[in-house]
C-alpha cells in the first residue's frame, strides 16, 4: 500500500519560489521512498487558492468543500512537507491561518518535513524559531533537518562559503523524512498522543500523586 504525502505550499506569487522549493523537496522526498521500495502518493494543497476559503471558514465556522478536503487530506496523510514564505520574520498569515484550522489531533505523531524561502539568508532562523515550535507544539515530529531557501540558493545548489548547498540540504532532509515514512503509517513508532480537551491542553497531572512541596523542603533539611 502506497504511503500518502501532503505538501502544503503556502506561496502567494505565481511563479513562486515557495512552491519552487516544496517540488523540489517532494521529488527528493518521492526518490527516497522509492528506493526504500516503497510508493508514495503525493497531494499538494495550494493555499493561495484556498485563501478566501480560509477566511470565510475563521469568521463562519464553516469550511467550504474544498477547503475541508484539505483540512482531511492533511489530517489523514502519513506525513506532511509544510512550506511557507517569511513574512515579518516568521511564517506567513495564509499559512498560520490554515494550521489553525486544523483539528487538535491532527499533526499528532505525524512525521513533518519544514521549509521556507526569504529574499535573504538572515531569515532562515525562522525554520527553529517559529516553524519547529508550533509543529512541536501540533505534537506533530518534526525532522530533525529544514530546509531554508534564500532567493540565492536557487542558483548556487552546490554551496559556498562553508555550507551545505541547497541540494543536499533538501537531500538530507528528504532521507529523513523517507525514512520514517517506510517505517511507520503515519506516526512514530511508540508515540502517543496526550489527551486534549475542548482548548488544546493537556490533561492536568493528578495533584493527589504529588509530594507537597514542604514534604520536599522537610526531607532535604533532616
Amino acid at each position: 500500500m502506497a504511503r500518502t504525502l501532503v505538501v502544503i505550499s503556502a506561496g502567494l506569487s505565481v511563479p513562486s519560489s515557495t512552491r519552487m522549493l516544496a517540488d523540489r523537496v517532494t521529488g527528493a522526498v518521492q526518490r527516497e521512498v522509492t528506493a526504500r521500495g516503497e510508493s508514495l502518493d503525493v497531494e499538494v494543497v495550494e493555499l493561495r487558492t484556498l485563501a478566501r476559503e480560509i477566511a470565510d471558514h475563521l469568521v463562519s465556522g464553516m469550511p467550504p468543500s474544498a477547503l475541508q478536503s484539505a483540512l482531511s487530506a492533511v489530517s489523514s496523510a502519513d506525513a506532511v512537507v509544510a512550506v511557507t514564505p517569511v513574512f515579518t520574520a516568521s511564517y506567513s498569515g495564509l499559512f498560520k491561518s490554515f494550521i489553525d484550522l486544523l483539528d487538535n489531533d491532527a499533526m499528532a505523531g505525524k512525521p513533518v518535513l519544514i521549509a521556507a524561502t526569504a529574499g535573504t539568508p538572515r531569515h532562515s532562523l525562522v525554520l527553529d524559531h517559529a516553524l519547529r515550535p508550533l509543529f512541536s507544539y501540533l505534537r506533530a515530529v518534526v525532522v530533525p533537518t529544514g530546509v531554508f531557501a534564500a532567493t540565492e540558493d536557487f542558483g548556487d545548489s552546490g554551496g559556498r562559503d562553508g555550507h551545505d548547498g541547497l541540494d543536499r540540504r533538501v537531500a538530507r532532509a528528504a532521507s529523513e523524512l523517507g525514512a520514517l515514512l517506510v517505517s511507520t503509517s503515519g506516526s512514530v513508532p511508540g508515540f502517543t498522543a496526550p489527551a486534549v480537551d475542548e482548548v488544546g491542553k493537556v490533561d492536568r497531572i493528578n495533584e493527589e500523586s504529588l509530594t507537597p512541596f514542604e514534604q520536599l523542603l522537610g526531607n532535604q533539611l533532616r
